[in-house]
């Protein structure tokens, strides 16, 4: 599919060496076409990481895509450089009277916090309540998912007894659910994160409804019953060396963190390890676009109401 974004994001030049569609602003507006509108706010420290990560993920669909990247202005970022996000973000209260097909909602490494603790949370729940009305269908990562969780239905979290931190099985539930149709019945994908939701607070909640969990990692994906709100706790989103990033980060920051389940061959972290969850990654992003963003929201996006 064509992404469109801005001519001279960084990270252009590596999806277009990937042979992945993108379309520049340049060329965009001679297009007759009615993109979908497409928000990613971008909570992780190293962000051009995680654009690159998250424009992968939704370069899988014929739909044409335009992109904008949202940070919060009540938090400094020390591992992005202030011209990047002076030049490709916009804060919140640029954006707070516009209208979305769809918002992204990534991590943030501040899960061993309480919610309330972290800098940025009175700006989140803004965000989070804008969203109701202004965006159509919302997609939380990790302890975006867990914070959309406690925001939205109350749910708690709570601290796992040690990292959780490899790649896990997950069998899927609800197979009619479009979200998880063409998957098999189990898949793999990575986890990284410090704290858990409880699976039983998820089930016992009647507002949503559980797709994929792992024996192991707990509940991985639910949403609320109309679908506009989609909470996965682990990363389809990680490239093929990013738990081995985070592990040679925590052992050179003294944290023992043990090795990454089901990750390096024969758990030599010397190995390249084995990419094993692109596939139903590419998968989810996919049906999350057509089938809850695409198919659904209206044509005047200005028309949304919570």
């Amino acid at each position: 599919m064509p992404i469109k974004i801005q001519n001279d994001l960084p990270v252009k030049e590596i999806l277009e060496k990937e042979n992945l569609f993108v379309v520049d602003e340049n060329r965009a507006i001679h297009q007759d076409i009615r993109p979908l509108q497409l928000c990613i706010l971008n909570l992780m420290p190293i962000k051009e990481e995680t654009e690159l990560q998250l424009l992968r993920m939704l370069s899988n669909t014929p739909l044409q895509i335009d992109v904008t990247f949202m940070r919060v202005s009540s938090h400094q970022s020390h591992n992005t450089s202030y011209s990047h996000l002076h030049k490709f973000y916009y804060t919140f209260d640029e954006l707070k009277h516009e209208h979305y097909d769809g918002l992204i909602i990534t991590g943030a490494p501040v899960e061993k916090l309480e919610y309330e603790e972290v800098d940025y949370w009175p700006e989140l729940c803004r965000i989070f309540t804008w969203s109701r009305t202004n965006v159509f269908s919302t997609f939380h990562i990790c302890w975006g998912a867990q914070a959309g969780l406690y925001y939205h239905y109350g749910l708690t979290k709570e601290l796992l007894p040690k990292k959780l931190f490899g790649v896990f099985s997950h069998v899927v539930e609800h197979r009619k659910e479009p979200l998880v149709r063409g998957f098999d019945d189990y898949f793999l994908i990575p986890h990284s994160r410090y704290t858990e939701v409880p699976a039983a607070q998820i089930h016992a909640c009647k507002d949503l409804k559980v797709l994929a969990e792992s024996e192991e990692a707990g509940v991985l994906l639910c949403m609320s019953q109309d679908g506009r709100r989609v909470f996965i706790m682990g990363h389809a989103e990680y490239d093929r060396n990013t738990l081995r990033d985070e592990y040679v980060r925590d052992q050179k920051r003294g944290l023992g963190t043990a090795l990454p389940i089901n990750y390096f061959p024969d758990d030599d972290p010397d190995k390249p390890p084995s990419l094993q969850w692109r596939a139903h990654s590419y998968l989810l992003y996919s049906n999350w676009l057509n089938y809850y963003v695409y198919q659904l929201t209206p044509y005047d996006i200005t028309t949304i109401h919570e």
